[in-house]
């Protein structure tokens, strides 16, 4: 999966990594055990975690909040520091990495919403705690909401990385007997299968199942759009922006693979349908950000305009060939290269993209920074937000190198390694990142960005040493020749 990546492959021959390159599996189980004491002892709330931390560690910070109780479900955070230790177990059998594991575990049991998802945060503090209706609060006999916020969100990643994080904390053979976890899992995965619409769309929050009776139509144009920002509720409306429809695939394919149930991989299957629904008619042939239920491209906040999109669109299409990867079905494989033409005559002259283009015309748009006016100049942008975007090419490049290679060579890269070789392929891949990670650990045993902790980075380091280290161990032999 694209975002948690087990496998880490470099072309380079074996023979041209000299020993000193490599590690010592002991100095990087060391670090690993260092940093998860930091992260448990100093930075955990109820086992759970903010997405950074001031120098002093005064309090945790979020994306909306700030808190000496609070915790991030939206990555980084929780969810991705959680799956860390979960690899950090896997690598080296060490019961303090399951114990992290389990208490970040533990903490988003707790507040996960009767609906059945996360919101983007939750605190701790009961007076803001008691603004949450919870599932667990359900199990326990409370079945009147009130006033209670119940609204799952999809939006950058928040319940599908929760998922990930438990399903994959839930399948550990440790973990297999915690009734409570298994349930969560399982009533969490039902809640998204429900919320996706007869279309194969998520909403990106739901408060419970869609509407079956929600028409199943190909994109259109809409016969007129408004200019100016209409400032509509936006949730239910089909969404691919930042990746939501994305992630909700790569974690039913996962659920898949560890269940064997065959309705994740169905739900999978049909979001991919959505997605050739969801293409755009010539001249346009590539995805908006968000649609409403007739199909149209629609407003959001009022930096999202209806458009064609130079950013979800390659999501899309890379969501349409790990569809195709996975299941064989070349269908997902045949909206590709019309969206591949779009694209090369969608660039613009600096040799970036747009991250909006003007229905039909396929102008680019932009928006005048303070007043947020649409317009075809690039000169005054917001700069909260990427209205052009220089990585398209490389993802495109990618993309490309990836339907260049036998369908059967990609599966074998999604596989979890059978072989000594194979498993010192992942700790060689990983072996520049451990190396960088063990470097830049400071003597407490994390690693700071400026003046604070940033959740992204010590968990792009953990995740670095956990891979290089299971391949180390796994790698036996192999990986012991390796380093001689």
């Amino acid at each position: 999966m694209k975002a948690i990546s087990l496998l880490l492959l470099l072309a380079t021959p074996f023979t041209a990594l000299a020993a000193d390159a490599l590690p010592d599996p002991q100095e990087v189980l060391n670090a690993l055990k260092k940093a998860t004491a930091f992260c448990t002892d100093k930075l955990a709330v109820q086992g759970g975690y903010a997405s950074s931390w001031p120098a002093d560690l005064s309090l945790g910070m979020t994306e909306h909040s700030k808190s000496k109780t609070v915790i991030s479900i939206q990555p980084p955070g929780t969810t991705t520091l959680g799956l860390a230790f979960v690899q950090a177990w896997k690598a080296s059998g060490d019961p303090q990495f399951l114990e992290a594991a389990r208490a970040a575990g533990k903490a988003l049991v707790a507040c996960q919403l009767a609906s059945g998802g996360w919101s983007s945060d939750f605190d701790f503090a009961p007076e803001k705690a008691a603004k949450y209706w919870l599932h667990q609060q359900v199990l326990a006999g409370d079945k009147d909401q009130g006033k209670r916020q119940n609204t799952s969100t999809l939006d950058d990643n928040k319940t599908q990385s929760a998922l990930l994080f438990l399903l994959e904390l839930a399948h550990l053979p440790e973990c297999k007997e915690d009734l409570v976890l298994q349930e969560t899992v399982r009533f969490g995965l039902e809640s998204l299968l429900a919320a996706q619409f007869p279309n194969g769309a998520w909403p990106q929050q739901f408060n419970g199942p869609a509407d079956p009776a929600t028409p199943v139509k190909k994109a259109a144009y809409p016969a007129e759009w408004p200019r100016q920002w209409p400032d509509v509720k936006y949730i239910s409306f089909y969404t691919l922006n930042d990746g939501n429809h994305q992630r909700a695939i790569e974690l039913l394919l996962r659920a898949h693979e560890l269940t064997g149930e065959a309705r994740y991989l169905a739900a999978a299957q049909k979001g991919g349908d959505f997605l050739i629904l969801a293409q755009m008619p010539d001249p346009q042939p590539a995805w908006a950000q968000q649609y409403n239920h007739a199909m149209e491209p629609v407003w959001a906040r009022k930096f999202e305009p209806p458009c064609v999109t130079g950013g979800e669109s390659i999501s899309a299409m890379e969501t349409l060939h790990l569809l195709y990867v996975v299941t064989g079905d070349e269908k997902y494989l045949k909206p590709l290269p019309a969206a591949f033409s779009w694209y090369e005559r969608s660039v613009l002259p600096d040799g970036q993209y747009a991250r909006f283009y003007e229905l039909k015309t396929n102008k680019p748009l932009y928006f005048v920074k303070d007043t947020y006016e649409l317009t075809y100049d690039d000169g005054n942008l917001p700069t909260h937000y990427g209205f052009k975007m220089d990585h398209i090419q490389r993802d495109l490049t990618k993309l490309k190198e990836q339907m260049a290679q036998p369908r059967e060579k990609l599966l074998e890269k999604r596989a979890t390694p059978t072989t000594e070789k194979a498993w010192t392929s992942q700790a060689k891949g990983a072996a520049a990142k451990a190396a960088t990670a063990l470097k830049t650990q400071n003597a407490e045993g994390i690693w700071m960005t400026k003046d604070k902790i940033d959740g992204s980075e010590v968990t792009k380091h953990l995740m670095a040493l956990a891979r290089y280290l299971e391949g180390a161990r796994k790698g036996g032999a192999e990986f012991e020749k390796l380093r001689k």
